[in-house]
C-alpha cells in the first residue's frame, strides 16, 4: 500500500504533467492531418487562457526547503519529458514522409510548425529546468532537448550572461522599452550566439586555455547537433530535414517570445563604475495564472527564479502584484499580444512606466536604459 504521505505528493504533482497532452495531440496531427494540425497551437491559444480564466491564480507557496528526495514526481516529469519528445519528433518525421496523406504546402508548415511549438513551449522549458540542476543526469537530458532544436548555445547564454547580466545592456535578451519582438528577435539571433562563445571563449583563458580546448561545450553542442540533423536527413531525406529545421526555428522563436515577455522594459539600478544592484523580485515580470503555470512547470514564476536560480520548480515561490511587476494575463495569451507591437505597446508600456516611478523615482533620464547603452548614474 502506497503511504499516505506519497499519495499527497503525487496528487500535488499531478497537475504538472499536463503537458504530457501535447504528444498525442502532435501524434494525432502526424497522423491524421487536416484540422489535427492546429491541435498544439489552439490548445495553448484557446484552452489553455480559458482554463487559466475558470482556474484564475494560485498563491499558494511551498516549503522552499523541501529536499529532494520528496520532490521525485516533479523531477520525473522533466526527464521522461526527453525520450517522448525525441521519438516524437523523428517518429513523425517517419510517418509523415513515408505516407502521402499530407499535401500542399500549408498542410506541412502546419506539421512542422505545430512540432516546433511542442519542443519550444515545452521542450525548451524543460531543458532550461534541467539545465539549472546538479545532477549530470539532468545536465544531459536538457543538452539533449536543446540539440533537438538547434540550439544548444541556449544554455551558455543563459547560465553565464542572461542570470549575471539580466536588466543591463549586457544582457541581450532583457528586451528594451519600446522595442517590437520583430526587432527584439533578430538582435538575440545575431547577438547571444556570439556572446555566448566569448563567454566560453573567457572561461577557458582564465584557465590558460584555447577556445579550441575539448572542454569548451560548444564541440558538445555542435556534435549533438549534428547527430541531430544527420538523424533527420536519414529518416526523411532532405525534405525531412527542411520539416525538421522548420519545427527547430518555431522553438527559438517561441523561447524567444518567452524571453521577450519576461524582462520587457525592466532595468537594475547601475551603481556607477559598470557595476549593478544585486538581482531582485522586481526585475521580472511575474504571473500566478494556474493553468499555465501547470503547463509551464511554474516558468511564469520568474520573478522567484531569477532571485534563486537554482530552486527546484514546484518550489518556486509568487508574489503578490504590491511586491513584483505583474503581467495581466498568462503567457500563452501575453505572447499573442507580442507579436502584435501596437497592442503590446498600449499595454505594457503604462506598467513599466509605472514600475519605473514605483521603484526608482530618483531616476529622471531613461533613454541610455531604452536605448540598451550603458546608463547613467542614479542621481
Amino acid at each position: 500500500m502506497i503511504p499516505t504521505s506519497q499519495v499527497a505528493n503525487i496528487s500535488r504533482a499531478l497537475p504538472f504533467w499536463m503537458s504530457l497532452v501535447m504528444i498525442p495531440l502532435a501524434w494525432m496531427a502526424t497522423i491524421h492531418g487536416g484540422w489535427w494540425l492546429v491541435g498544439v497551437p489552439v490548445f495553448g491559444l484557446i484552452v489553455l487562457p480559458i482554463l487559466d480564466g475558470i482556474l484564475g491564480l494560485n498563491a499558494e507557496n511551498a516549503d522552499p526547503d523541501t529536499p529532494d528526495q520528496d520532490l521525485g514526481w516533479y523531477r520525473l516529469i522533466t526527464l521522461i519529458w526527453v525520450p517522448l519528445q525525441l521519438i516524437t519528433i523523428f517518429g513523425a518525421l517517419w510517418y509523415v514522409t513515408a505516407n502521402d496523406h499530407m499535401s500542399g504546402l500549408q498542410q506541412w508548415l502546419l506539421f512542422a510548425l505545430s512540432i516546433g511549438v511542442m519542443t519550444g513551449a515545452i521542450g525548451i522549458n524543460y531543458s532550461h529546468e534541467l539545465m539549472h540542476q546538479s545532477p549530470r543526469l539532468e545536465r544531459d537530458a536538457g543538452d539533449l532537448l536543446l540539440a533537438s532544436v538547434l540550439y544548444s548555445h541556449f544554455r551558455t547564454e543563459h547560465l553565464l550572461i542572461h542570470h549575471r547580466h539580466v536588466g543591463t545592456p549586457k544582457d541581450a535578451v532583457t528586451a528594451r522599452y519600446n522595442e517590437g519582438f520583430h526587432r527584439f528577435f533578430p538582435r538575440v539571433l545575431r547577438q547571444c550566439f556570439v556572446s555566448a562563445f566569448e563567454a566560453e571563449k573567457e572561461r577557458l583563458s582564465r584557465k590558460d586555455l584555447p577556445w579550441y580546448h575539448h572542454t569548451n561545450p560548444f564541440w558538445r553542442y555542435w556534435v549533438l547537433q549534428g547527430v541531430m540533423l544527420v538523424l533527420a536527413i536519414l529518416i526523411g531525406g532532405w525534405f525531412g530535414l527542411w520539416l525538421f529545421i522548420v519545427q527547430a526555428f518555431t522553438a527559438i522563436l517561441y523561447l524567444e517570445l518567452v524571453n521577450y515577455m519576461e524582462h520587457y522594459g525592466l532595468t537594475r539600478k547601475h551603481l556607477g563604475e559598470g557595476k549593478y544592484e544585486h538581482v531582485l523580485p522586481r526585475h521580472s515580470w511575474n504571473s500566478s495564472h494556474t493553468a499555465s503555470n501547470w503547463m509551464l512547470i511554474n516558468l511564469q514564476r520568474h520573478s522567484d527564479h531569477h532571485y534563486k536560480p537554482s530552486r527546484r520548480f514546484p518550489l518556486l515561490q509568487t508574489y503578490s502584484p504590491d511586491e513584483v511587476p505583474t503581467l495581466p494575463l498568462g503567457y500563452p495569451t501575453m505572447g499573442f499580444v507580442a507579436l502584435i507591437p501596437p497592442l503590446w505597446r498600449r499595454l505594457m508600456n503604462p506598467k513599466v512606466r509605472a514600475w519605473r516611478a514605483r521603484y526608482y523615482p530618483k531616476i529622471e533620464d531613461w533613454q541610455p536604459y531604452s536605448k540598451g547603452t550603458n546608463p547613467l548614474p542614479v542621481r
